[in-house]
């Protein structure tokens, strides 16, 4: 699944790190969704978006197989 988080959070100016105490997870969590290696939990995907006002499906991409 891709997703736009990297974008998202340049374009805020926000780093790994803040995003990752807003969300109460860890830098590695934001690392690996950003690049793809971690599928989230639809609670942490919901956080995510909410994180930045949008829809889930505006950050995150399901490609299907």
């Amino acid at each position: 699944m891709k997703n736009r988080i990297e974008e998202l959070r340049k374009e805020r100016g926000i780093t790994q790190i803040e995003l990752a105490d807003s969300l109460n997870v860890t830098r590695q969590t934001i690392s690996s969704l950003e690049n793809g290696r971690y599928d989230p939990s639809i609670i942490l995907a919901y956080k995510v978006a909410r994180f930045f006002g949008l829809t889930i499906e505006e950050v995150f991409i399901y490609e299907d197989d």
